[in-house]
């Protein structure tokens, strides 16, 4: 498919892969290991590290590469626990269980911070902080109403910016005014998953990709896990798959957690090289960017500052990332004007993974253990699950975690293929456009 805003070399495939694609991992599948780890993202690399720092000899598990899911497909933005802090946790969880699940939310940003540090990954990191743009006066209000709570939570500084000073934090007048949180930072993804995985492996986990995972069953005092290539048998199972809990054919490692998660598709493009003017002049501080609609749009300079990656929810169907590519830069140009001829390099896809009740969860289920759902912010969160679930296996813990063992709802007939997200989708967009008029 061409297109007019196509460049001549336009890829389907991450921007982030032309530093970092993710590497064949050709391995041998074990008979057996002491915890299989099902799903080689973050969270499961994670997990591999803390274990295997411990001294186990995790296995870790994929069905295609390592790392080459969302953790190398998602825009590197670092927010730790600032959407769980920001919400409404109090109405459903109570004041002192939503404290705690704030508290031990905000937590997976230094961790991730010393984690990076500690393990010597290379990944462009950086603590920028984050513009949150509201998109209605209501929105601002909304924010100035949480900030005292965020800065509580995550221990860092947040300040409101008005609309009349939205330009010192944003090259647009888009929006209305909106949030400067400091506890945020971003990083290269692809860079991120594959010293994670470099990390883990050096510790002595053993990775094995390619291979897909048809099912979990106990087997005697442990489990039989049987894949594409064979069974291997397993004393403890962490399933980790996240947004990818289901194939196209309906088959899942753990179908209990299947039709807990929603997987919904999140779309990125990058720009053409820009002036370093332009970039300065649109991302004053080079901070990350996102808004405060349902159907938010997110968005950064890249890494080395020479052009714009933007996200958002391009669909809420099945859509190809050339369809996407034109809706996303359509989004952009309505809050830069000014980049209405500039071409798209790069578009891709990927899924992140959305609960029934907005909360990440860490548990076990019929003796298997998980963790999953981080509602499209799981760079930190999901790393952090993965270090927190790695603990819980191997016995060290050392204090409640208070996003350990919830209650994780489903729905009705809910089997893990979201018919319902075109219609979800729309409303939501409804309801944006009609907070926007009525602003």
């Amino acid at each position: 498919m061409s297109h007019p805003l196509f460049a001549q070399d336009f890829k389907t495939t991450p921007w982030w892969w032309e530093a970092a694609e993710p590497a064949p991992r050709p391995a041998e599948l074990p008979d057996h290991a002491a915890v299989a780890i099902v799903g080689g993202g973050y969270a499961g690399l994670s997990a591999a590290l803390t274990l295997a720092r411990l001294g186990h000899r995790p296995v870790v598990l994929d069905a295609e590469r390592i790392g080459w899911g969302a953790s190398s497909r998602n825009g590197g933005m670092v927010s730790g626990g600032l959407k769980l802090a920001s919400g409404d946790l109090a109405k459903t969880l109570g004041p002192e269980r939503a404290a705690a699940v704030a508290r031990d939310s905000a937590a997976s940003f230094p961790f991730l911070e010393e984690l990076i540090a500690r393990e010597h990954i290379d990944c462009d990191y950086t603590r920028c902080g984050r513009f949150a743009a509201a998109w209605t006066p209501a929105h601002y209000q909304a924010q100035a109403a949480k900030a005292a709570f965020i800065a509580e939570a995550t221990g860092l500084p947040t300040a409101m910016l008005p609309r009349a000073r939205q330009r010192e934090a944003l090259g647009s007048d888009h929006y209305h005014g909106g949030m400067l949180a400091a506890a945020t930072g971003s990083l290269h993804p692809g860079k991120y998953a594959r010293g994670l995985a470099a990390a883990a492996k050096g510790a002595g986990a053993t990775l094995v990709d390619q291979t897909r995972v048809e099912g979990v069953a106990r087997s005697g005092e442990g489990f039989a896990i049987r894949t594409a290539r064979g069974t291997l048998r397993a004393d403890s199972v962490l399933v980790t798959t996240n947004g990818y809990s289901i194939d196209g054919e309906g088959r899942s490692a753990m179908p209990w957690l299947a039709r807990r998660v929603i997987p919904v598709g999140s779309y990125i493009i990058a720009t053409e090289e820009l002036p370093k003017d332009t970039i300065d002049r649109l991302f004053p501080g080079r901070r990350m960017i996102s808004d405060t609609k349902r159907v938010l749009n997110y968005f950064r300079p890249s890494p080395d500052g020479t052009r714009i990656l933007w996200g958002g929810r391009a669909s809420f169907g099945p859509t190809s990332p050339e369809q996407a590519a034109p809706v996303l830069h359509g989004f952009m140009t309505a809050v830069f004007p000014e980049l209405a001829k500039t071409r798209i390099t790069h578009s891709w896809t990927g899924n992140v993974a959305f609960t029934f009740d907005f909360l990440p969860h860490l548990g076990t289920q019929d003796g298997i253990h998980y963790a999953a759902g981080c509602q499209g912010s799981g760079v930190a969160m999901a790393s952090f699950l993965g270090h927190r679930a790695g603990l819980r296996i191997a016995g060290a813990e050392n204090e409640p975690f208070a996003l350990a063992d919830l209650p994780f709802p489903t729905a009705p007939s809910y089997r893990g293929r979201p018919w319902f997200l075109p219609l979800v989708g729309g409303w939501y967009r409804l309801r944006d456009r009609m907070d926007r008029m009525a602003a």
